[in-house]
């Protein structure tokens, strides 16, 4: 590709993490151009043309697609449009780049894959999760290096408040329509887990629906998920979520070792370990070389000049989908579920 040519951009869908991330991060490279913009709702989709120098507005992402003066499509919708603007994408020949959760169900997150593999020469990428993107590669290492030791069992906790208000209106998280199979953090910690400990064997869940109706809107998607899970190497876990904890504790990953404990506190970015024989849990500095930085757009941006195949992939996001899609089967079920699914 010649690199003087300024990559073409359209923008379907400019919700919060767009906006606060995507947008400028875009913007700060030289050689692409945010072309047009298309959003559920015009006069946002206009507000972010104002704010960002956008010169076009479009009302219908398919109408995008079709445009040749496009090369990448980037997705910012809800879930529910994630498989069809991408396969649609696809086939159009554009590159992709596509908002987490990746898909509605393992179904459609099989599907996106499929178009994509069938696509080599296109560039398709997922938003990575934040949560514990800086010192990710450092507890990897410590984990790799043994300093717990041969790995017994593991506590992530991920509890918020967010949806506590019993009288607030279903957010669009909360909407099956909308969201699918998608509940909470569950699919972001799944692919945090599988990314440093594998992917689980078998899992056990259960789940609950505290506010079963808001503003007459039946709720289905649950606001508490309690999982019990084997993985690799005889590793036990005990995961919970929940968006209904008021005054909930920091979000962490503690794994228990034969010589030692290290935590992830994933709402500081902050490590904490312990080895046999130390009084109590002290705190682990990152080292700067091992601190991962968000260059998300940079990266993808890279792939499509210079090719390569970007993480996270496809091929992940269906790796996390398969948890998420476990979780709900176990729950659903009553049952144990055996991973990876058929």
């Amino acid at each position: 590709m010649n690199k003087q040519k300024k990559l073409r951009i359209g923008i379907v869908g400019a919700g919060g993490i767009v906006r606060q991330k995507h947008l400028p991060g875009l913007l700060a490279l030289p050689n692409v151009q945010i072309v047009a913009v298309c959003n559920a709702r015009l006069e946002t989709a206009h507000r972010v043309a104002k704010d960002f120098h956008i010169p076009e507005v479009m009302d219908d992402w398919a109408e995008m697609l079709d445009r040749p003066d496009l090369d990448i499509i980037w997705i910012g919708t809800p879930p529910v449009l994630h498989a069809p603007i991408t396969i649609s994408a696809l086939e159009a020949g554009k590159h992709v780049f596509c908002q987490a959760r990746m898909a509605m169900n393992l179904s459609e997150g099989r599907e996106m894959l499929a178009a994509a593999q069938a696509r080599p020469q296109l560039v398709t990428m997922l938003c990575p999760p934040p949560h514990g993107m800086k010192g990710g590669k450092f507890f990897q290492k410590l984990l790799h290096d043994g300093y717990a030791g041969e790995l017994w069992h593991f506590r992530l906790v991920a509890d918020s408040g967010v949806f506590s208000d019993p009288l607030a209106p279903a957010h669009w998280r909360q909407r099956t329509e909308l969201s699918g199979h998608n509940v909470l953090t569950v699919g972001i910690y799944a692919e945090v887990l599988q990314h440093w400990l594998g992917s689980p064997r078998r899992l056990h869940a259960q789940m609950k629906v505290s506010v079963p109706k808001r503003e007459g809107y039946v709720v289905h998607i649950p606001d508490v998920v309690q999982v019990f899970g084997q993985w690799p190497n005889g590793l036990a876990g005990s995961l919970e979520w929940s968006g209904v904890a008021q005054f909930a504790p920091d979000e962490t990953l503690t794994i228990y070792g034969r010589d030692g404990t290290l935590v992830y506190n994933f709402t500081r970015d902050e490590i904490f370990g312990g080895r046999r024989g130390d009084k109590k849990l002290l705190p682990l500095t990152i080292p700067p070389e091992l601190e991962t930085a968000w260059t998300v757009e940079r990266d993808f941006i890279d792939a499509v000049v210079h090719g390569g195949h970007p993480e996270p992939s496809f091929e992940t996001g269906v790796q996390y989908l398969e948890f998420t899609e476990a979780v709900n089967l176990s729950a659903r079920g009553g049952h144990a579920v055996e991973l990876p699914l058929p």
